[in-house]
């Protein structure tokens, strides 16, 4: 111990009394050290972001979509089937999903599923109230909406059965929606009428309730409207139809989410047996943010080892300074010898001197990335995120650097002849 500390004391000497030098070969490795953290710290801020945007629709959600069915073609050249195509048709009354396949849907998967959502798009609108106006998107939404994309209600209530039922002109609106339109607490907004110009008609809404909407920064950027939500039979009757393309199904608390998409597409597969265009895909939201999340890492992982280039360059760096530092302490490692040094005392002086220099460059590098990390975080949007693996890997990293690119050098000055270092001028 007391060796290791007299080497490194040594080390910081040496690199003291040429402090230019060392700071010129500590560069390459600062430079690396430095790529390396900036492109892990901005691609965790990136990858945290889109998770959380995604996580924000709903962990537990599960998409169920019609899409068009492969098929084999039909053309063969010597017996041989070439490939897959992808027959195109539009989709007919017959193909969407139907209330009679929801319904068996629900019964049959009482025990997994807590609420099916379903949306349909009526149209965009201006809402204005004496000086003021809103611009709001209409959705027509199933009572399961509300659950699936977890809306929190700041006043008033959500769509009755009968409101759903009957279709009632009732819609829910955003917080966004009544302060910009009304400036007044949400809760003097229930009641109050709305008219919506669509398609060429004007139609009259009481709004029923008040939704919280949250900010919508991040990968999918901020939104200057807002959704406004009536039941989807009013939409439905609104747009002269009754029928689902998609459906969101929200899982129970505990039930796996992914073993519950493969069970509901195969369920659902049995509509669709006999369709030869049409099939069914379900996939779960937490599927989805793992496979992202991988995809992120890897191409956060193969940018970083491509700016890890740079470390090699700033090795062979200290590999080229260390042969001429032996060179001019060539009297001193045979002085040193001639008092009794081994070729392993030696050998560990040299290879310490390397390993403080690249530790320090490292250091540098990695206050110099998370800096530029951080600022690169901050101009797109995203809260900073410096990984402490990639700092302690980075550091480690170039102590390896140090040793690997430090032992010729230090193996080369142990195996001088003392008498040949004492003559050398």
């Amino acid at each position: 111990m007391t060796m290791l500390l007299e080497n490194i004391r040594m080390a910081v000497t040496s690199l003291k009394a040429n402090k230019s030098r060392a700071l010129l070969t500590m560069l390459g490795i600062i430079i690396g050290i430095a790529s390396v953290i900036a492109i892990m710290t901005v691609g965790n801020s990136l990858t945290m972001s889109v998770s959380t945007s995604m996580q924000s629709m709903g962990a537990n959600n599960i998409n169920v979509y019609i899409q068009p069915r492969e098929t084999e073609k039909e053309e063969k050249e010597n017996g041989i089937v070439f490939g897959t195509i992808e027959r195109t048709k539009e989709l007919t009354e017959e193909d969407y999903f139907t209330d009679e396949i929801i319904y068996s849907l629900i019964s049959d998967f009482e025990d997994s599923i807590e609420a099916i959502s379903i949306s349909e798009n009526v149209g965009s609108a201006t809402i204005k109230n004496k000086d003021n106006s809103a611009s709001i998107s209409i959705l027509g939404t199933s009572r399961g909406y509300f659950k699936a994309n977890e809306k929190t209600m700041l006043a008033g209530r959500q769509f009755s059965g009968e409101e759903t039922q009957n279709m009632r002109n009732v819609a829910i609106v955003s917080s966004k929606f009544v302060e910009d339109l009304y400036e007044c607490e949400y809760e003097e907004a229930v009641g109050k009428d709305i008219t919506a110009e669509l398609n060429g008609e004007a139609v009259q809404y009481t709004i029923i309730g008040v939704y919280e909407q949250e900010d919508s920064a991040g990968m999918f950027g901020a939104s200057s409207g807002t959704e406004c939500y009536i039941p989807l039979t009013t939409a439905q009757e609104f747009n002269h139809s009754k029928n689902y393309s998609s459906l969101s199904i929200v899982s129970k608390v505990g039930v796996d989410s992914d073993d519950l998409a493969k069970r509901i597409e195969a369920y659902l597969e049995g509509y669709y047996r006999n369709n030869q265009y049409f099939t069914v895909m379900a996939f779960s939201m937490s599927s989805m943010v793992s496979i992202l999340d991988d995809m992120m890492g890897t191409i956060v992982t193969a940018i970083s080892v491509i700016a890890g280039i740079a470390l090699l360059v700033g090795g062979i760096g200290v590999m080229n300074i260390m042969l001429v530092s032996i060179t001019e302490r060539t009297r001193e490692i045979g002085t040193r010898k001639a008092l009794g040094a081994t070729n392993s005392s030696i050998r560990t002086q040299f290879i310490v001197e390397a390993m403080i220099m690249c530790f320090i460059g490292g250091a540098i590098g990695v206050v110099v990335g998370v800096g530029l990390g951080s600022f690169a975080s901050s101009l797109l949007g995203y809260a900073a995120s410096p990984s402490t693996g990639s700092i302690v890997g980075s550091l480690l990293f170039s102590l390896a650097i140090g040793i690997f690119f430090g032992y010729y050098p230090a193996n080369k000055a142990a195996k001088m002849n003392p008498i040949d270092a004492l003559r050398y001028e």
